[in-house]
């Protein structure tokens, strides 16, 4: 990555710090939830309030920011049309809910990543480990997303680590996924999300064996000429914290950027 990006803030509440990151390559911001957060939620990072997110929608807007179809994400290299990619993790509800109302009004299109075997379900994988429910959206929900002009993609079959799977598990839950959502949707899935942000090579090759034209991870940057198309690096999209966590992440960040400087 560029030093441009290296110092960045660890997390996109507002366009200012990042704009001229941006028109260095592909951006994509990364959420889970749009909408309030549940009493005992654990991961409250993963929730946006809606009045946040139409603040970073309308101002991405006013600052000449389109959504291209994703197919167009891949292009990497200098972003002098001012393109940004939108994600959702997992699927949840609360961002056909609440998000979709919204995207339509500004006319930006976004990206939902969606776990095949439990559309309409809830959050297992979150709530095995000690995390509130979250409901999914259902097919009928996630076809009401798709009629407003937005797209979907895969997050496998259950949301497992996949670098902790072996192979041919792993093999199943990438593949089996994309067939999955195609059969239900009638349309091909041509775009995947690491669950967890969870990957390696191996991973990645089942990924293009699959068919998968590009996968997302949660490495933090802006993807310039030097991405790998089934390696695409995001930023995440969040309120503003002042914990002391968020605070060392962007001091160490800098002072790495100091130390490659001297």
């Amino acid at each position: 990555m560029s030093n441009i990006q290296t110092n960045l803030p660890p997390y996109y509440t507002r366009l200012g710090p990042f704009e001229s990151a941006f028109l260095t390559g592909q951006p994509i911001l990364m959420y889970h939830h749009v909408g309030h957060r549940p009493r005992g939620a654990r991961l409250k990072g993963l929730y946006v309030s809606e009045r946040l997110f139409r603040r970073q929608i309308r101002e991405l807007k006013a600052a000449g920011f389109s959504t291209p179809p994703y197919d167009t994400v891949a292009s990497c290299g200098p972003n002098a049309a001012r393109h940004v990619y939108l994600t959702f993790d997992d699927g949840f509800c609360d961002v056909v809910q609440n998000a979709a109302a919204v995207l339509h009004q500004i006319g930006f299109r976004a990206m939902m990543f969606l776990v095949a075997d439990l559309l309409g379900g809830a959050n297992q994988w979150q709530q095995r480990e000690g995390d509130a429910p979250a409901p999914l959206a259902s097919v009928a929900q996630v076809q009401e997303w798709l009629a407003a002009g937005n797209e979907i993609g895969s997050h496998t079959l259950t949301h497992p680590r996949l670098t902790s799977l072996p192979v041919e598990r792993a093999r199943e839950e990438i593949a089996a996924s994309k067939k999955k959502l195609e059969d239900i949707f009638a349309r091909p899935i041509q775009h995947f999300c690491y669950p967890y942000g969870d990957w390696n090579e191996c991973v990645r090759d089942l990924v293009a064996e699959a068919g998968y034209t590009t996968a997302c991870t949660t490495d933090f940057g802006v993807n310039d000429a030097s991405a790998h198309p089934l390696a695409l690096r995001r930023i995440t999209a969040r309120y503003k914290s002042r914990s002391i966590k968020a605070l060392k992440s962007w001091l160490v960040r800098r002072w790495n950027t100091f130390l490659g400087a001297v």
